[in-house]
């Protein structure tokens, strides 16, 4: 996490400058997105999108997620060898059974 010092000045974090190349002298965009803030490093173009835009992307994202709401599931063979329950107890020791013990 970054502070924002009394001139109003940011650290970038080394691995997010090395990440995106972003050196001393850079100019980087900020860019209000509703609560959040977008940081573009240099290079790199922010695009501001018309509302048309960004309805048609929403109507696309919309549709998208129907589709996945009702996409056919790959159905599970019930006959598999094993049950869940038989993960459960996989690997453990019964240590009663092994100690030579009899519990009656």
């Amino acid at each position: 996490m970054a502070k924002v010092t009394s001139k109003y000045q940011v650290t970038v974090p080394r691995k997010i400058a090395d990440a995106y190349a972003i050196r001393p002298g850079d100019e980087i965009d900020w860019v209000p997105a509703g609560d959040v803030i977008h940081v573009i490093p240099p290079g790199k173009r922010a695009v501001a999108l018309d509302r048309e835009s960004r309805l048609r992307l929403f109507d696309r994202a919309t549709e998208r997620q129907g589709w996945r709401a009702t996409a056919p599931r790959p159905m599970e063979s019930p006959d598999r060898g094993w049950s869940r329950e038989d993960l459960y107890d996989r690997g453990r020791v019964d240590r009663h059974q092994h100690s030579g013990l009899s519990i009656r």
